[in-house]
């Protein structure tokens, strides 16, 4: 993948200006903007695909944000003695007034963490 092509020569970038000191530093810097220019020819003359944008990386991969599922979980872990309480206390309209607010509950945080 490019990203990680570029990683990798940032690295070695940064060892370099490490290793040789600071007098070299334009000279490291301007050879990484070289293989920067270099990669975006090559990219725009079409010998290297488009970057992947990380949002799209992200939403293929694991899942960035472990308090959703917590909050599903515990959702449901609450769900059921609050369903029980309510079906008990006021019926069905008390089990349907407990069950769209669970559900309010997490459609908010999901429509929260998408901005």
């Amino acid at each position: 993948m490019a990203t990680d092509d570029l990683r990798k020569d940032l690295r070695a970038a940064v060892a370099a200006r490490q290793e040789l000191g600071p007098e070299y530093e334009a000279e490291i810097i301007d050879g990484f903007l070289d293989k920067l220019d270099q990669r975006d020819l090559q990219r725009r003359a079409g010998l290297l695909p488009e970057p992947v944008p990380a949002r799209a990386v992200r939403a293929a991969g694991r899942e960035t944000d472990p308090g959703g599922l917590a909050l599903a979980i515990i959702s449901i872990v609450a769900a059921i003695p609050i369903t029980a309480i309510a079906a008990n206390m006021m019926g069905k309209t008390g089990v349907l007034i407990c069950w769209i607010g669970l559900v309010g509950i997490n459609l908010a945080r999901t429509m929260a963490r998408r901005r």
